[in-house]
């Protein structure tokens, strides 16, 4: 019998073992086959995901130099807007596009620009309305078109996915990077602008500070020598008066009114994008609705 060798002797290939019977002889699958299967991935720890976690940190920076600090919180801001393409390009370098970076893209964007917009309404009060609705069908418009998306698409479904027949203009602006990225960097450039007005430009914002009665030429503006102090004035330094003195002819308006002019008819381009997504997502909600409404009377029957 020493001629005679076994399977696990022979140089013949062993047979891979598929599921093993229960002694009731139901199936029970290889546990070692769904480890190898089992990649354990860190969605958190993506590159896109650390790009736009970033993209808060520049964005929070940017909101605290914000009152008094055009400069530095034009910059911080800035990248932070500019971050939003880089993460994109990652996403796709290594192939680590998930739902939770286009969400977190998503949401970051949303806050950042709203933000910018509150201050200008503390910036601007004759102009507080206006940014309020802006405010208002940025969060509205994107709500309903990721409802939407996500109840009559399915879950499976981008929000940056939208058939031609149903909006050929969403259709351009999700579907074309460059068309995305001009868009919504020249409109974030707008508000930058306007932003950088608020410091410079006395015909959008008129003094607070009214030449003092029954003295010709003399005024409490910061410049004439007989101003007085701001605390002498204000109780609070972080008051919206000692904030706009604060804020006085800090810099030169000729760019701002320049960059404001040129990105102004994207920006309102935009604005129109907005209304247009929210109309067809309501749209095509009401259209769910009608079909199971439908559907519901056809069981009754």
């Amino acid at each position: 019998m020493l001629g005679v060798k076994t399977r696990s002797q022979t140089g013949s290939p062993a047979v891979k073992k598929g599921p093993r019977a229960n002694g009731n002889g139901s199936i029970r699958p290889d546990s070692r086959a769904a480890v190898v299967d089992d990649v354990h991935e860190n969605i958190f720890l993506f590159y896109p995901n650390l790009i736009g976690y970033s993209r808060i940190v520049l964005a929070v920076a940017s909101l605290y130099y914000m009152p008094l600090h055009p400069r530095t919180c034009s910059l911080l801001y800035s990248v932070s807007c500019l971050l939003d393409a880089l993460d994109g390009m990652a996403a796709r370098r290594f192939d680590q596009s998930t739902r939770f970076g286009a969400v977190l893209d998503m949401v970051t964007d949303r806050c950042t620009t709203a933000c910018l917009l509150v201050f200008l309404s503390s910036a601007w009060p004759r102009w507080s309305l206006l940014f309020q609705g802006l405010i208002s069908l940025d969060l509205a418009s994107h709500y309903m078109h990721m409802y939407a998306t996500l109840a009559m698409g399915g879950t499976g479904q981008s929000h940056k996915k939208v058939d031609e027949s149903r909006s050929w203009i969403l259709n351009l602006y999700y579907s074309n990077n460059v068309v995305l990225f001009l868009i919504c960097g020249l409109n974030e450039l707008f508000f930058i602008a306007v932003y950088l007005l608020s410091f410079s430009s006395p015909i959008l914002s008129p003094s607070l500070l009214q030449p003092l009665p029954n003295s010709p030429g003399s005024s409490a503006q910061p410049g004439n020598p007989s101003h007085p102090s701001a605390s002498s004035l204000f109780a609070s330094p972080y008051s919206a008066g000692a904030l706009e003195m604060a804020r006085a002819n800090k810099m030169d308006s000729f760019w701002p009114w320049v960059i404001a002019g040129v990105s102004f008819p994207v920006m309102a381009a935009k604005q129109f994008i907005h209304v247009v997504q929210l109309v067809k997502a309501s749209k095509w909600l009401a259209e769910g609705d009608r079909e199971a409404r439908r559907a519901a009377r056809a069981k009754k029957r």
